[in-house]
């Protein structure tokens, strides 16, 4: 999204990207998937084919985007981008050419949020990292923006857990295909979509949507602060069945 765009203009072109996003993700799939790195892919049926969705990420490397875009076949994913990757010569490109949307980090970005509402309320589906920046050595605690937007837009969340991107480059330089693993955990909606919710309970909401993150990482030394998750409950959360998302043929 360019920055004059406003947000409804945004959706509406959403179907004209349709082209260029196949081509981009399968290009991401032949060079990435098949040359540079070993993916190992998961729980994919956990993706709902319609309706508005997050996926709601770990972020241990640069290529962790990358790697949800290619992984997810039913539908297309939009990535929520910090602004310095639009305004990258090189990165830049891949942002336009896929249409993925800006935030701005270190700051409360107002914009980013309500971008975000609207567009999985359009019945998009965007991915966003919780924590709000990378963390490589395990998740760090969570901001609660995810579970603010996730209410005001009565979202369907995936949990995704990337496992073994950390390094990625400099395997690739001695040789070596990284083996890299994306899990997509069990989905969920919060009890309290749709609702006013204070701040005590989006707090709630974060920890327990995090310890479903930490799940769904399935390298357990990169659950961080939500390493035990026995400690992981559910007062907020609503499994859903994917099943009852499927388009029908």
């Amino acid at each position: 999204m360019s920055v004059s765009e406003s947000v409804q203009t945004y959706i509406a072109r959403q179907p004209q990207l349709t082209v260029r996003r196949h081509m981009l993700r399968g290009f991401i799939r032949w060079l990435g998937f098949r040359v540079l790195w070993d993916v190992q892919v998961s729980g994919a049926q956990n993706v709902p084919d319609t309706g508005p969705a997050i996926i709601m990420m770990n972020h241990i490397s640069a290529i962790d985007p990358i790697l949800c875009m290619g992984a997810i076949q039913n539908r297309f994913v939009i990535p929520m981008t910090k602004i310095e990757n639009a305004q990258h010569w090189f990165t830049g490109f891949f942002v336009w050419w896929w249409g993925a949307y800006t935030v701005k980090r270190g700051e409360v970005d107002r914009k980013a949020l309500t971008n975000s509402i609207e567009l999985i309320k359009s019945g998009q589906m965007i991915l966003i990292a919780p924590e709000g920046t990378r963390h490589p050595d395990g998740l760090g605690e969570a901001k609660d923006g995810l579970a603010f937007v996730a209410t005001k837009a009565d979202a369907i969340i995936i949990p995704t857990g990337v496992s073994g991107a950390v390094g990625w480059n400099t395997k690739l330089k001695r040789l070596q295909r990284p083996h890299i693993q994306v899990n997509f955990g069990r989905p969920f909606k919060f009890k309290a979509a749709g609702a006013r919710a204070t701040r005590e309970e989006l707090a709630q909401m974060s920890q327990e949507a995090m310890y479903q993150l930490a799940l769904a990482v399935q390298d357990e030394t990169r659950r961080g602060f939500y390493s035990d998750v026995s400690q992981a409950t559910t007062t907020t959360l609503d499994f859903i069945n994917p099943v009852d998302y499927k388009r029908k043929p």
